[in-house]
């Protein structure tokens, strides 16, 4: 059980650096970004939009996996068709949070997560923004991976999704990836603290045994004929009388 001077220690802990996991998530946002962007490139140079049906329109690969070009206006996975707008200014502020998120956290494995996971979200924004023909976020986003029994979906879809299940996973049998640094950032404050305090009581006990030591030699300076009197001032004792 933590006692009051544990919790002022906790309290006065320095906070961690934002500025390394922040930089390790821009950076894992970076390429999930290009990746995506430069797959969707190759997808809309290789492949027609259209049913597989029409020769030359889709590339068959295995086990009914295909590559399949189509144009998605609405969420991940073609789904919520019209709603493109909306769902890229919620997608701006997302990437945004999910980078602060990042900077909360001291495991590289939870910042890389953070980091792809706003990537994602960043690769498919980009395509509202700058496929846009009828208005601001209006662009539609390229989806060409089709596994047959789910949505077609992309590289930016991938990683939003690998990116939340991991965290999920990485949060419920981690626990807080704080914990540890807090606890012995605590117990170094705390030994520091206890050895100032021992520090101080041997120098107080030292300037004792000298002050003791000083009283010692100033009674065995004084005179057999001279007496201390009350005053401090010495006087030479009385004659004995025969």
């Amino acid at each position: 059980m933590r006692n009051a001077q544990d919790v002022d220690v906790l309290d006065e802990a320095p906070a961690p650096s934002v500025t390394r996991p922040l930089a390790i998530a821009l950076s894992v946002a970076a390429v999930i970004v290009i990746a995506d962007q430069i797959t969707k490139r190759w997808a809309l140079n290789a492949l027609e939009a259209g049913p597989c049906s029409t020769p030359g329109n889709c590339i068959d690969l295995f086990a009914g996996i295909k590559f399949h070009l189509i144009f998605n206006t609405g969420a991940a996975f073609t789904r919520g068709s019209g709603f493109g707008p909306v769902l890229a200014v919620l997608a701006f502020f997302m990437s945004g949070f999910l980078l602060y998120l990042a900077t909360r956290r001291q495991d590289r494995l939870g910042v890389a997560l953070f980091g792809a996971v706003a990537g994602g979200a960043a690769g498919n924004l980009t395509d509202r923004i700058f496929r846009a023909d009828d208005g601001l976020f209006s662009g539609a986003v390229v989806d060409f991976i089709d596994v047959g029994w789910w949505p077609v979906f992309n590289v930016a879809d991938m990683a939003i999704v690998v990116g939340v299940i991991s965290i999920i996973v990485l949060t419920i049998f981690e626990g807080d990836p704080n914990a540890a640094e807090i606890e012995e950032s605590a117990s170094e404050a705390s030994e520091e603290s206890s050895s100032e305090a021992s520090d101080m009581e041997t120098s107080d006990a030292d300037a004792a045994s000298m002050s003791a030591d000083e009283d010692l030699s100033a009674g065995e300076d004084l005179s057999p004929d001279e007496d201390l009197s009350p005053d401090g001032e010495t006087h030479p004792q009385a004659e004995r009388t025969e």
